[in-house]
């Protein structure tokens, strides 16, 4: 499949926001009640971080958003030196075709081009798909860091992009 990952376009906001949704509840186990506005709201994630879709030809497969550092909005308790993935979502229909790994490998390009010391994310226990290619490609779980919210519990991986660092900065 031919894929291009760039930069979300206003004139996909909505439609992003859908798919995005719809791969949320694709996974049956997972209520997202409010969080739903949330997901849809691709036009306000793409004025305060980096969305990011993939297509193909003009068909929307699906998007990333890049939060390029913890004091910015959708940080989700990242530490200094860190980036943090949110809201990888892939159309139903497309899953399976590498358009995941597309996308989160073009964060892990971006967060190395901007000096990034290390990349992390929250997950909800239901999305095993997700944790198997986090882990292809090198996250490791930190329980450490997991947070458990009044309607769901997130999962935290972590990527150390410095050789010979450990995940919080010091020597190994």
């Amino acid at each position: 499949m031919d894929l291009d990952i760039r930069p979300v376009r206003p004139g996909e906001y909505a439609a992003l926001g859908e798919l995005t949704v719809a791969a949320y509840l694709g996974l049956g186990d997972l209520e997202l009640g409010g969080y739903a506005d949330e997901l849809r709201n691709v036009a306000d994630r793409a004025t305060r971080a980096h969305v990011l879709v993939a297509v193909s030809g003009d068909r929307l497969l699906g998007g990333v958003t890049y939060v390029a550092g913890p004091d910015l909005p959708y940080a989700e308790e990242l530490r200094p030196g860190e980036v943090g993935i949110r809201m990888l979502a892939v159309d139903p229909a497309a899953q399976g075709l590498g358009v995941g790994r597309a996308l989160v490998e073009a964060v892990l390009a971006r967060a190395r081009r901007d000096g990034a010391r290390a990349v992390a994310l929250h997950s909800t226990p239901v999305m095993r798909a997700a944790h198997r290619l986090y882990e292809n490609l090198g996250f490791r779980r930190s329980p450490s860091r997991d947070l458990d919210l009044p309607d769901v519990v997130l999962l935290s991986f972590e990527l150390d992009l410095e050789p010979g660092r450990d995940a919080r900065g010091g020597r190994t």
